[in-house]
């Protein structure tokens, strides 16, 4: 069972008229949320509108979340390629896939649909970003031959979304330990850290490595990362 009706009405009526105080960096709404029967289980799908980018996300929601803890989220950003047209050049459509089969078989949990784009550089800087890669750039310096950071993804908009679904703590599907650091500066009680491996292919084990030489990420087999006595917001 998922979130009850009178749940899904608090939720709506508490973000009709939502306003976050002058100078917040992220503002976001809950629009609708619907039932969404899944090839992955029984989801619902709540629409989330971003006051900050002007961005339309999406919570895709497995059983009772409201005010549970150690929630199991997935913060999946969108990926045009890899989620719609099955690119091999990246892992996105894998991970995402793996991640709702592993929720949809929980007792509840979260996958929220971030849209940004190529790591937060938009989808025509990405493809600009494929091209230098095929030149013989690895994704880090394709990033920053184009201007911008290794990754310019934020999660301040997650965090305002588990907020407003009443998540209390959770624990994240993740391999990016720089994910984890983004979400506690946003306030979020992160309790552990769960790893999402799914098997490479031959066009993408460069960008695999280079997610893990260049950016850190754990491509670690193990349950994860224990992380209950680091419950208050980081600053890193």
């Amino acid at each position: 069972m998922g979130l009850s009706k009178p749940t899904v009405e608090l939720i709506l009526k508490e973000n009709e008229n939502h306003q976050c105080p002058d100078g917040a960096d992220v503002c976001v709404r809950a629009v609708a949320i619907a039932e969404l029967p899944t090839r992955f289980g029984d989801y619902q799908v709540a629409a989330f509108w971003s006051k900050s980018d002007g961005k339309e996300h999406a919570a895709f929601i497995h059983g009772d979340i409201f005010e549970k803890e150690e929630v199991p989220v997935r913060l999946h950003s969108e990926c045009l390629t890899g989620d719609a047209i099955g690119s091999l050049r990246c892992d996105c459509r894998d991970q995402l896939i793996e991640s709702l089969e592993r929720i949809g078989a929980m007792e509840n949990g979260v996958v929220l649909y971030l849209r940004q784009e190529g790591r937060g550089i938009g989808f025509t800087n990405k493809i600009k970003a494929y091209q230098l890669q095929d030149a013989g750039f690895d994704t880090v310096q394709a990033n920053e031959i184009l201007g911008f950071r290794p990754d310019e993804r934020d999660y301040g908009v997650a965090a305002h979304i588990l907020g407003s679904l009443h998540v209390r703590s959770i624990e994240i599907l993740t391999n990016n330990p720089s994910k984890v650091a983004d979400l506690r500066r946003h306030g979020v009680k992160i309790v552990r850290r769960v790893p999402v491996i799914v098997p490479p292919n031959r066009y993408n084990l460069p960008y695999l490595e280079t997610k893990r030489k260049r950016l850190g990420h754990l491509f670690d087999l193990e349950q994860g990362d224990e992380l209950v006595a680091d419950e208050t917001p980081q600053s890193e």
